[in-house]
């Protein structure tokens, strides 16, 4: 009956002895859980085996678990520690390296700002030989001030200390002066049309004495006129001049008639643009055609005494927006280049 209770696998010698105690009604004292720990050291010694009981081999085995948990633990605290303080070194290193190139850059940046004021003097120089206003002080603030929008960023920066104001600074100084750098590029711009054009216009100013010579009748609203002895207007002047001396245009220009005019003899007209044009008048030559192109200085025709004359002259009419006007004011004492 009692064999059933015993664990299988139970020792045959034990088994028989605690059924015979059982059958007999003796107590029976259940014997103690041992580990047995087989100690073997190094060598030719002999092992030695040591008892210990099961509930004091947990113990050790739960203290001992405990133990290398917390070791565990501490190792990994102490990993972590020295890992982030490794991190920390270099984030400071990290720092300090930026801190010194935000100087460096602020220098460089101090240097532009330095080009730039050189610049927007010459800029301002340029728009006055251009003909053009100065650019106006509040143009120029607009184009230095920097924005004061938020940026995603910007809190960030705000939030990183000295380094981070000083990179917001850097940046706002920075826009600031992209678009003043770009302010001043559209200033150039319209500096160099303006000085294109205004070039354009001197060359096709009348600017020289057409013909060598010497004036011997002014620009008059009324003269005595020395063959019909009436009064008469005088729109232009007239140069005497050996038959045959060359005639030069005044400025560049197409020439726009070359033919005969009552009282003018052959003549030849120039228009210069800008409402700007020279009629020369008694030729003896023409040396141009009409729709040809001259400059300053071109030779257009020879000294003549066509046309209602006393003797051989050139007469030299400067008509601006279909009013004649006194040519010596169109005689420049120095010849314009060109």
């Amino acid at each position: 009956m009692f064999e059933r209770c015993l664990p299988h696998g139970f020792p045959a010698a034990r088994r028989s002895i605690l059924l015979r105690q059982l059958n007999n009604g003796e107590v029976v004292v259940a014997p103690k859980r041992r580990w047995t720990i087989l100690l073997v050291p190094p060598g030719a010694r002999a092992s030695r085996s040591v008892d210990v009981p099961a509930r004091a081999f947990g113990w050790a085995v739960g203290v001992g678990s405990v133990l290398a948990i917390g070791l565990l633990v501490f190792a990994v605290m102490t990993a972590t520690k020295s890992i982030n303080l490794t991190r920390l070194d270099r984030l400071e290193r990290t720092n300090a390296l930026l801190g010194q190139e935000l100087e460096i850059a602020r220098s460089q940046l101090t240097e532009l700002q330095d080009t730039l004021t050189a610049i927007t003097d010459r800029d301002r120089q340029v728009r006055l030989l251009a003909g053009l206003e100065p650019m106006e002080a509040d143009v120029q603030l607009a184009g230095i001030g920097g924005p004061v929008g938020e940026w995603s960023e910007r809190e960030q920066l705000l939030a990183e200390g000295q380094v981070g104001r000083e990179a917001l600074n850097l940046r706002l100084d920075l826009d600031g002066m992209i678009r003043r750098a770009s302010l001043l590029a559209g200033s150039f711009v319209e500096a160099a049309e303006s000085l294109s054009s205004h070039n354009d216009r001197l060359s096709r100013t009348p600017s020289i004495m057409p013909t060598a010579g010497y004036l011997s009748s002014r620009f008059a609203r009324a003269r005595m006129h020395p063959i019909f002895h009436e009064e008469r207007p005088h729109p232009g002047i007239d140069i005497s001049a050996p038959l045959g001396t060359p005639i030069l245009a005044a400025a560049g220009g197409t020439v726009i008639q070359v033919g005969t005019g009552t009282g003018y003899g052959k003549m030849v007209t120039i228009d210069h643009g800008y409402g700007l044009v020279t009629r020369y008048a008694h030729l003896s030559k023409a040396l141009v055609q009409v729709g040809q192109r001259v400059h300053r200085g071109d030779e257009i025709a020879l000294v003549g005494n066509t046309g209602i004359v006393t003797a051989p002259h050139l007469h030299y009419e400067v008509i601006v927006n279909g009013n004649q006007q006194d040519p010596l004011k169109y005689v420049f004492p120095e010849t314009i280049v060109d």
